[in-house]
Formats: C-alpha cells, sequence, structure tokens
C-alpha cells in the first residue's frame, strides 16, 4: 500500500481543485481519496506531499519509439523540398537501418523521458522493415523494464517488399495482439502493454493491406492506428489510384471503430470527419511533428467528436505539446481557449480504456493509479477554472517529481530506482551505429 498525505488534486475532467487530500493506492489503483484518512491505513510507503499537486498521469496519444536515437543525427541526408521527400530520404532510411538492439535502446530512453515528463503512457507507432517479427516485443520490454504504460503496433505498408512485407506486418500484429490477450488473462491488473493494428498511411496500403488488417481486426478486437492527410499527397494519391477519399476507402473494409486511431487528418475532408465521427473514432493531433515538417495546420479541429494530442516521435513530453498546439491553433486565429487543450490532453485517457478495461484519467476511487505529483508553485491561484491556463502558461515538465504507474513508483524525486547513465552510454553507441547504417544505406538506396 502507498499513501500520499495532504495533495492537493487537480482534476482536468471536469476540471477541479481539491486541496488536503489523502490518496490511498492498494495493488494498481485508488482504494481512497479523501481528507484526513491516512491514518485509517497502514502503508508500506507514506509520502507527505505537503500540498503538492497530484494530477492524473498524462498520455501521448501518438507517438514513434523507433525514432529516439534520430536526434541531432548526423548522416547524409539528401535534399527533401515535400513531405513524400524527407519520408523517402530520412525517416524510411531511418527504420530500414534499425535492428534489435538499437531499437531496445531507443525504446528505453524514450520511455525514461517520457517518465521523467510526467507521462504515464504512450501510444506507439512502430516500423523496422529488416526488423519486424519479434519487435513489438522488444518495445514491450522497454515499456516493462521503466515502468511506462503503453500501446504499440507495427506500421502495415508495401513499400519496401510488395504483398510479402504486408503479410509480415499484419502477423506481427496479429501475434502481438495475441500475446497481450495472454498477458490481460493472466495477470488482468498488472500488465502494461495493449496492441493496436498498425497501418502505415494509405498511400503505402493496397487493397490487399486493407483487406487483411480488416481481418485482423475481426480476430483480435483491436483497432487500427494509421496515419492519414498528413499531407495533401495522401488525399491526392487516394483520389488518383482509388477515386475515393480516404475515410471512406478505409470504411469500406470495417478500419473504422471505435478502436481505430488516426494520426494528424490535416487534410481530410468533411465526409472524411463525419465517418471518423460516426464510428466514435479518434484523431490524434501533432502539432510540432506537423510545423516541423511544414505539411501544414488542421484546422478542422472543432469538427471532431474525439480529439487527442500526440508528439509524433518528438519526445513525449505533453506539457510542452499542449502548449504548442494550442499557440499554433491561437496563431491560425481558432476559437478554442486552454480549457479545450487540456481536455484533449485528457482524452487519451479515454483510449486507454477502450484496450485496458480499466478506469483511468481521475484522482478517484477505483480509478488506476497512474499519477504525477509536481513541485509547480503558481504564482497566481490555481483553481478549477483556470487549470487549462496554468498548463498553457506556466506548468511544464520541470516540475515534475515523482510518478507512479499502475500502482509502482517508477520516479522518485527525479530518480528512478535503477541506474540509467549505462543505458544512455549504449544508446549513443546504438545511433554511433544506426546512422552509419543511414549513410550506407543512402549510397544504395
Amino acid at each position: 500500500m502507498i499513501i500520499l498525505k495532504n495533495a492537493t488534486v487537480v482534476e482536468f475532467q471536469p476540471a477541479d481543485v481539491k486541496p488536503n487530500q489523502d490518496i490511498i493506492i492498494e495493488g494498481t489503483k485508488i482504494v481512497a481519496v479523501g481528507v484526513g484518512i491516512a491514518g485509517n491505513y497502514r502503508a508500506d510507503k507514506v509520502f507527505d506531499l505537503d500540498g503538492a499537486f497530484v494530477i492524473p498521469g498524462l498520455v501521448c496519444s501518438h507517438n514513434h519509439f523507433y525514432s529516439g536515437l534520430s536526434r541531432g543525427i548526423l548522416t547524409n541526408i539528401r535534399p527533401s523540398p515535400d513531405f513524400i521527400s524527407v519520408l523517402q530520404n530520412l525517416w524510411w532510411q531511418l527504420d530500414r537501418a534499425i535492428d534489435e538492439e538499437i531499437l531496445y535502446y531507443s525504446a528505453m530512453v524514450c520511455s525514461l523521458e517520457a517518465i521523467r515528463s510526467g507521462t504515464t503512457a504512450v501510444i506507439d507507432h512502430h516500423a523496422s522493415p529488416n526488423f519486424i517479427t519479434g519487435s513489438l516485443k522488444v518495445l514491450k520490454k522497454a515499456f516493462e523494464e521503466v515502468g511506462l504504460r503503453g500501446i504499440t503496433c507495427y506500421e502495415t505498408t508495401d513499400r519496401n517488399g510488395g504483398l510479402t512485407e504486408v503479410e509480415k506486418c499484419v502477423e506481427e500484429n496479429v501475434a502481438f495482439a495475441r500475446q497481450c490477450e495472454s498477458d490481460k488473462r493472466s495477470d488482468k491488473e498488472g500488465y502494461l502493454v495493449e496492441a493496436m493494428l498498425g497501418g502505415h498511411a494509405p498511400l503505402t496500403m493496397p487493397e490487399s493491406a486493407l483487406q487483411l488488417l480488416s481481418e485482423a481486426v475481426q480476430e483480435t478486437g483491436r483497432g487500427v492506428h494509421i496515419h492519414v492527410a498528413e499531407d495533401k499527397y495522401d488525399v491526392s494519391y487516394s483520389h488518383h489510384i482509388y477515386g475515393k477519399d480516404i475515410m471512406a476507402r478505409l470504411d469500406e473494409y470495417g478500419l473504422v471503430t471505435d478502436k481505430s486511431l488516426f494520426g494528424h487528418g490535416v487534410y481530410l475532408s468533411d465526409q472524411d470527419i463525419e465517418i471518423v465521427n460516426a464510428h466514435d473514432a479518434y484523431l490524434v493531433h501533432n502539432a510540432r511533428s506537423n510545423m516541423n515538417n511544414g505539411v501544414g495546420y488542421n484546422k478542422k479541429i472543432v469538427k471532431y467528436k474525439n480529439f487527442a494530442l500526440g508528439t509524433d516521435g518528438m519526445g513525449s513530453d505533453m506539457f510542452e505539446e499542449l502548449k504548442f498546439a494550442y499557440f499554433r491553433h491561437k496563431d491560425s486565429k481558432g476559437p478554442l481557449w486552454p480549457d479545450s487543450y487540456l481536455k484533449f490532453l485528457d482524452n487519451g485517457n479515454d483510449i486507454l480504456e477502450r484496450y485496458f478495461d480499466a478506469q483511468f484519467g481521475k484522482v478517484s476511487k477505483g480509478y488506476k493509479a497512474d499519477l504525477t505529483i509536481l513541485d509547480y508553485q503558481p504564482p497566481t491561484p490555481l483553481v478549477s477554472a483556470n487549470i487549462g491556463g496554468h498548463m498553457a502558461f506556466g506548468m511544464g515538465s520541470n516540475t515534475v517529481k515523482t510518478v507512479i504507474v499502475n500502482g509502482k513508483v517508477v520516479l522518485e524525486d527525479r530518480k528512478f530506482p535503477f541506474d540509467v547513465k549505462p543505458i544512455y552510454e549504449n544508446a549513443r553507441r546504438a545511433a554511433q551505429r544506426l546512422w552509419s547504417k543511414m549513410d550506407r544505406l543512402g549510397k544504395n538506396p
């Protein structure tokens, strides 16, 4: 049992601030929250928080842990004047250079940095064309070793090996989903990692890929995780080759469901959005990535029923992502205020609930004990009406002090319970090898 005494609980949806709360954690869940109740329990560990803020753990709803060793990349990248050439000359070159060791250390440092940022769950989307079979198990291992909750998948595509590659991608997704289902049955409370069914983007997914993914959805009960309309080219390609809007094409194969997650959607049509909304699916916005790739801005945010925030591989700092997403919106003369972005951030918990069959996103009895403790010192009153304002204009990952995931303390006073120095040393060596492999691939594309 863990007790958090004298906490100031900050809830996101509905927004609320409750001082002088004691939080009782038993196993993986919160079993009680109230004023002065700590004395009724005996715990293995007691934190006297002296009024410090406790918030629900943050969720990154779209990420790429395979890109963790790309920071400051030093390799020969050919000129890339548009989004497709960026994919071809950088990201599709990087993912082909990934092997098991490179992936492991990339996932480890990404998991560590997520926890340091107060992010307790990450929804990942993976690619390593020369290491497909077993790649999701490597990601799972990293999540579990660090103590991060996650959902991952393998991006189905034909861009490297045609139908043979498509089949291997889907097989990896299905095998991993079966493993997660087995974990769930054997350890329903303790399991940390779930599965989606990945697809790269409609422009590299032929009809055979959609059919196989459709069959996988039926077999596993999971939903798809796919990039859509990140750039205008994806839309043009769908119209040119298939004569259809993107979501209409995916919907014909039963791939738009209440467990589906679609990244970006910058250029989805109003009809596409209606399909997403009709099926109660999610669209995940990745503001920093869209800015970095110069693909444009999603001006249809207000039309979505379910809308969440991700990073698309730009780290896992959701405090920072919320700020960028909000400021980019205001820069485009958008109508929303910080409280809307607080809701978008919180919506990641709804996605978790659809996969883990548990309750997330509140500091309340019966909810999973995924919590972040902050030492934020607000210079103005923090009350229910202005939590979003504090998130957008003040609160940051530098205030994260202690993190609890699934009832376990995974970061305490900004320290992990294990030595992270060797992990970063090995990651730097793996990064050098990754970059060298990319250079060799660049000479022989």
